[in-house]
């Protein structure tokens, strides 16, 4: 199986590189393989068309973290927003670090150094990792922290995402930093899922991301980071040089973003697209000219 997951990481590698002829007037945008990655590339794709007339073709679902990152190193895009705790920890690997700002220095600078890549400035929000469980569940057993699963994890079902199981800020060290020990493996499943097998007691603890709009909507809780074990996790375009270098009104569109939105707003966006099925496209236009746009 990991023979086979190297061997199609390196034929969409291939595919995507082979799509660069003809890139000169083009930019190419990624995201990653759930919603909120969904909306951040319509965002950046219709801020730019707007502000800089250059087209922009996405590339949306691409994948996880590694695929994301290898598709820009190679070229095959341009740009997609990445989150500074996963650069640090699963791109860099780096120990984790708790003030944010130090975080985003450091993934700045090495991005610059090691891959030709510029850090933009952040869009105003962090998704981190969000521990969630039952609203009800929560409420009978008084939960309010991580910590207080360590009791009930011998009797619970944990469902965790694919790329969560196998980061370094993921599974492995959230368990040992909370002395968490399921009687079972935790059950791997797509992230579009783990919300639904949460609410249907089919798992009884699930890793989401704290900007998911229907947690609320669903009577989920998300309890405290009250160890810290999670590093802070910015939102921000990362960009090729090379594609900065060709097109210089690209950064001057981008800067625009900066701060542009809160963790709620990014929630209600989310909720819009998960919860009430609305178009993503319409979604980013109407949000885009109540700010102005």
């Amino acid at each position: 199986m990991r023979r086979l997951a190297v061997f199609l990481f390196a034929c969409l590698l291939a595919i995507l590189s082979g799509c660069r002829s003809g890139r000169e007037n083009r930019i190419v945008i990624a995201s990653k393989n759930f919603t909120e990655q969904i909306i951040l590339a319509e965002l950046l794709a219709q801020h730019i068309q707007a502000r800089t007339g250059l087209a922009v073709e996405q590339r949306v679902n691409l994948g996880g973290t590694m695929i994301c990152h290898q598709a820009l190193l190679a070229g095959a895009v341009d740009l997609y927003v990445e989150y500074t705790g996963t650069a640090l920890t699963a791109i860099l690997g780096e120990e984790t670090i708790g003030d944010p700002a130090a975080v985003y220095r450091q993934v700045k600078a090495e991005y610059s150094r090691r891959f030709d890549v510029e850090w933009m400035e952040p869009l105003g929000f962090e998704n981190t990792f969000a521990i969630v469980v039952r609203g009800e569940d929560a409420r009978r057993l008084k939960l309010k922290t991580i910590s207080d699963v360590a009791r009930y994890a011998p009797e619970w079902r944990a469902g965790f995402g694919y790329e969560f199981m196998a980061r370094p800020d993921g599974f492995a060290g959230l368990a040992a930093t909370y002395g968490l020990r399921f009687s079972r493996s935790p059950r791997t499943m797509e992230l579009g899922l783990l919300y639904r097998a949460l609410k249907e007691k089919q798992v009884d603890i699930v890793a989401g991301n704290s900007t998911d709009g229907v947690i609320a909507a669903l009577d989920l809780v998300v309890l405290e980071d009250d160890r810290h074990y999670f590093p802070p996790y910015q939102a921000a375009a990362v960009v090729r040089r090379a594609a900065l270098d060709r097109h210089p009104e690209l950064r001057g569109a981008l800067d625009e973003l900066a701060g542009l939105f809160s963790e709620e707003e990014m929630r209600r966006l989310n909720y819009a697209v998960d919860g009430q099925h609305r178009d993503v496209k319409d979604v980013v236009r109407d949000f885009r000219r109540a700010k102005g746009l």
